[in-house]
């Protein structure tokens, strides 16, 4: 499978003279944790949520900087027909917790841990999803050994009372 299956397209991006206050603003409006920074279709650089937190507000940068002031440069980054392993390699060995996705040099989505980890769900249940089934169809045992009055552990209940 391709980084293209699990990607989001296409990524927010700005310029890198957006002011650090509106490009918290269009990651608020967008529910993106990250914007990629472009000159015209060429990636420059990748301002997260938490470069805006720590590079930004933590040592008082004024809202109307740019981001070029904040942003991570240069970029980690995966090609659009990379397999999926091979982005599962670059988390691993980057750190990083998003990855603009290249195709040539322009941009044309963004892959994150999230979409991998939703990637990693989908396998598991198509995998459990047949075992769970027959689970919950089937009774766990042959019913001569485990009836419906027979705990788990093979001991009887307590009688009833009112019997």
């Amino acid at each position: 499978m391709n980084v293209s299956a699990s990607m989001s397209a296409p990524a927010v991006s700005v310029d890198g003279t957006t002011t650090i206050g509106e490009a918290a603003r269009l990651m608020d409006i967008h529910g993106v944790g990250c914007l990629v920074v472009t000159e015209g279709e060429v990636l420059r650089g990748i301002v997260t949520d938490r470069d805006i937190a720590v590079r930004a507000m933590a040592p008082g940068l004024d809202r109307d900087e740019p981001v070029a002031e904040v942003m991570t440069t240069p970029t980690v980054t995966v090609d659009v027909a990379d397999d999926i392993h091979a982005a599962y390699r670059t988390f691993r060995n980057s750190g990083v917790r998003r990855l603009p996705v290249l195709d040539g040099q322009r941009v044309v989505g963004m892959l994150t841990v999230d979409d991998l980890l939703m990637d990693v769900f989908r396998r598991v249940a198509d995998l459990l999803g047949p075992i769970a089934w027959s689970v919950l169809e089937e009774p766990p045992g042959p019913q001569d050994e485990i009836g419906p009055h027979t705990r788990m552990d093979g001991k009887s209940p307590p009688a009833s009372r009112g019997s």
